[in-house]
C-alpha cells in the first residue's frame, strides 16, 4: 500500500439494529479478516460511487439478508488504526424487512446497550456505545422492524 492510499480514510457505514426487547445486533468478524474475532455493528465499506445509506442497504442485504427501509444518522466519527484511518458513518435502523442471519458465516448476537460495553468490540465502534448510552431513548419502543412496523 503506498503512502497516499494509507492516508486516505476508509469510508464505512454501520447500522444499529434493535430487537423488540431493545437489544442491539452485533456481528463477529470471521477468521481471515482484519481484527478477526472482534465484534462489530453490521455494515461495511462504501464503494466509490455510493452514498453511506445506499452502501448500508447493500451491506445489510449481503451480510444479513435484510432490506433497509428507513434509517437516521446517529453519528460520524474517525478512528485511526495502525494501517489507515477509518471514517465511520453510523445509522439507527428505523425500519427493515426480514430476519437477520449470518450470510457470510459470521456469528450474530443480540445484546443490551449496557452489555455492549463488555463486548469485545472493534475500537472504532466503541464511541457508538457511548452515543447509545447517552441517547438511551433511541432504543425505547424500538423493535426488530419488519414490513409495516417502525419505531417512529
Amino acid at each position: 500500500m503506498n503512502g497516499a492510499a494509507a492516508d486516505e480514510p476508509l469510508r464505512v457505514a454501520a447500522a444499529v439494529l434493535f430487537d423488540a426487547a431493545g437489544q442491539v445486533l452485533i456481528t463477529q468478524r470471521p477468521a481471515g479478516k482484519f481484527m478477526a474475532g472482534y465484534w462489530e455493528f453490521p455494515g461495511g465499506k462504501l464503494d466509490p460511487s455510493e452514498g453511506a445509506e445506499q452502501a448500508l442497504g447493500r451491506e445489510l442485504r449481503e451480510e444479513l439478508g435484510i432490506e433497509l427501509r428507513r434509517c437516521h444518522r446517529l453519528l460520524e466519527l474517525r478512528h485511526h488504526y495502525a494501517d489507515r484511518p477509518v471514517h465511520l458513518e453510523v445509522f439507527v435502523v428505523d425500519e427493515s424487512h426480514g430476519e437477520p442471519s449470518g450470510l457470510e458465516g459470521q456469528a450474530l448476537k443480540w445484546v443490551s446497550v449496557v452489555a455492549l460495553g463488555q463486548a469485545n468490540l472493534l475500537p472504532a465502534d466503541r464511541p457508538i456505545v457511548e452515543a447509545l448510552i447517552a441517547n438511551e431513548e433511541i432504543g425505547y419502543g424500538a423493535g426488530h422492524r419488519t414490513a409495516g412496523h417502525s419505531a417512529r
